[in-house]
């Protein structure tokens, strides 16, 4: 991985204020929403993603400044990252007061060659190749992780019906949405991406919430508009009304208005402590553009009301 300054375009003097400012302008540009059909910016997404990961953090960001971890996290290789101080080779080959092989956690690495090649200077050099291949090597990395899309119904992510989603293996899994599942929300899932010495790397599923004909989503509730015939309202009734869980009856009481809106409780959205937001159901009359019969009807009866005079008409 690159270095994780560059990858940001900050200075490594930057403040968390400078960091989090270049990390939202360029998380902006390359978001996978933005570039669907452009698969460097997603990998460069992810690039920007982890970088901000590692200097979001002030304590890896401090290792990463000593040389004590990598970019990607993990320990530095060598001898801690510091190479040879105090007397180099010089001294005493034990590594005593900064002579060879004193490491910063105090080890006397000089017992660690003498242990193993049985003696000290025969074994130097194989010594030396053995701590500069590998000795404090980090972990062997995991496999890349798999970006993927998810069209999930508005009624389904209301009520968080399970999701069927197949994976790049072939494999088809259930997908369990979570409580307040809101448009473009990350899904993480561990182990299901591609594999690499050091493990398989994730699944990250993005959520595309659909719309609906005739449901609009407001925070946790959801509204809509449903139409009453002039006898309803004037008599009263009962009506059936549509929800995400299936139609319930709703009482529409005598001398209803055009406009009124009615609660139906934990109809909505589920929040995230699982609880379920409201459906708000605003009545309108519907009239029929042109029935004879109910002119006739009407005919001589005038409603003298002043029903403007709040809005100074």
């Amino acid at each position: 991985m690159a270095d994780p300054y560059s990858t940001l375009g900050v200075p490594r003097s930057a403040t968390e204020k400078d960091i989090k400012s270049a990390y939202r302008k360029l998380a902006k540009e390359l978001h996978p929403d933005t570039n669907k059909d452009n698969p460097k910016a997603t990998e460069r997404f992810s690039e920007v993603t982890n970088a901000y990961d590692l200097l979001s953090d002030r304590d890896k960001r401090a290792k990463f400044d000593r040389g004590e971890i990598d970019a990607d996290g993990n320990p530095a290789g060598g001898f801690g990252g510091g190479g040879f101080s105090g007397g180099g080779f010089g001294g005493n080959p034990r590594g005593h007061q900064g002579g060879f092989g004193a490491s910063p956690e105090g080890i006397d690495i000089g017992d660690i060659f003498e242990g193993l090649f049985g003696g000290r200077a025969g074994g130097m050099g194989a010594g030396m190749g053995a701590g500069m291949g590998g000795a404090r090597r980090g972990p062997p990395p995991k496999g890349a992780n798999v970006n993927y899309r998810l069209q999930v119904s508005f009624v389904d992510a209301a009520t968080r019906a399970d999701q069927r989603i197949t994976l790049s293996d072939g494999k088809t899994i259930d997908l369990k949405l979570p409580s307040g599942l809101e448009q473009g929300q990350q899904m993480r899932l561990g182990g299901r991406g591609e594999p690499g010495p050091g493990g398989n790397g994730d699944a990250i599923v993005t959520i595309e919430i659909g719309a609906h004909p005739f449901y609009e989503r407001d925070g946790d509730n959801l509204r809509m508009d449903l139409p009453i015939s002039l006898t309803e309202a004037v008599h009263g009734a009962k009506v059936k009304v549509p929800t995400v869980d299936g139609p319930v009856m709703l009482t529409v009481a005598p001398g209803t208005s055009s406009g009124r809106t009615l609660r139906l409780k934990g109809r909505g959205f589920s929040r995230k402590d699982a609880t379920r937001g409201d459906q708000l159901v605003t009545l309108q009359i519907d009239l029929p553009a042109d029935d004879a019969d109910l002119k006739a009807r009407l005919d001589g009866w005038l409603d003298a009301r002043d029903i403007r005079s709040k809005l100074g008409a």
